[in-house]
């Protein structure tokens, strides 16, 4: 039954990363989930000094509200000319010592340090479970990430037009009366969202991996937006499934084995994408050549 949960909670992650790794893909912010999931610390941490627990409500809004804090300031340095590459490597490791340093004063006692808040087990994942009367519903993980899969979904296909928009040409969304900086940071919420509700359960590394990997990926694959998300989702369940083979088989890294076998996938679409490919484009180099 382990194999089970682990395996739901990895296609629930890749479901949640997938969808919204296109649309990151597609806005040149790949590496925002890796900031977000360094930058939730200080909200955690002081989440944890006001209710005493780690698996309190409080705890994953905290860490919310810290990760749209961090997009706000990454936004605001962008817009005083600080290169986004910049903008996000000053507010995630600045946010992130601020995060250790308040654990390093203030909870020190406690079993609460980096290790702890960013890089979980996916192999736990099915000893956590909810009890309710003694009955056990099974691992909070697959309830807090069906939740916010549900909340994905719902919210980007009630707005799928907009965030398209937004996606491709922001100009043209603000010209048609699309309030572009409202769904850059609903985006960016979602994002906190599905980070802060992944990586104590399955690892910051699998979350920002899920995150990239799979929707770099479709990138490759195809030109339409609507099927890039599937293609993407698709890849990150299909990595997951195919990692975790290859960790039972190797006795390894769980969450290692699952990015490289997304890595794996990305190399495949690299060189056999029938219009970005490496192999397709040297063939048709070779055919313009002839023709010459």
């Amino acid at each position: 039954m382990s194999h089970f949960w682990i395996l739901l909670t990895g296609a629930l992650v890749a479901s949640c990363c997938g969808i919204l790794g296109s649309f990151l893909v597609l806005r040149k912010m790949a590496m925002i989930g890796d900031a977000i999931s360094h930058a939730v610390m200080p909200g955690i941490v002081i989440a944890y000094l006001l209710s005493g627990s780690r698996d309190s409500l409080l705890m994953l809004v905290a860490a919310m509200v810290t990760g749209l804090l961090a997009v706000f300031l990454i936004q605001l340095f962008q817009q005083h000319g600080i290169q986004s590459d910049a903008s996000i490597g000053v507010v995630f490791t600045a946010m992130f010592a601020a995060g250790v340093l308040l654990v390093s004063l203030f909870a020190r006692q406690a079993h609460l340090d980096q290790d702890a808040i960013l890089y979980g087990e996916i192999a736990y994942v099915h000893w956590n479970v909810w009890t309710i009367n003694g009955m056990s519903l099974g691992p909070k993980a697959v309830w807090l990430l069906g939740v916010t899969l549900a909340v994905i979904a719902s919210v980007i296909g009630l707005f799928y037009k907009q965030f398209k928009l937004c996606a491709f040409d922001p100009a043209l969304a603000a010209a048609c009366g699309i309030p572009v900086a409202l769904f850059h940071y609903f985006l960016m919420g979602l994002v906190s969202m599905a980070t802060v509700s992944s990586f104590e359960s399955v690892g910051a590394i699998l979350v920002v991996g899920l995150l990239i990997i799979p929707a770099a990926t479709a990138y490759l694959l195809t030109d339409r937006l609507g099927v890039m998300i599937l293609f993407s989702v698709a890849a990150g369940i299909f990595s997951t499934f195919l990692g975790y083979g290859a960790a039972t088989v190797l006795d390894a890294s769980i969450a290692g084995c699952i990015v490289c076998a997304a890595a794996l996938l990305f190399i495949l679409a690299l060189l056999f994408s029938p219009s970005h490919g490496l192999i397709a484009k040297k063939l048709r180099m070779r055919s313009l050549k002839s023709i010459a």
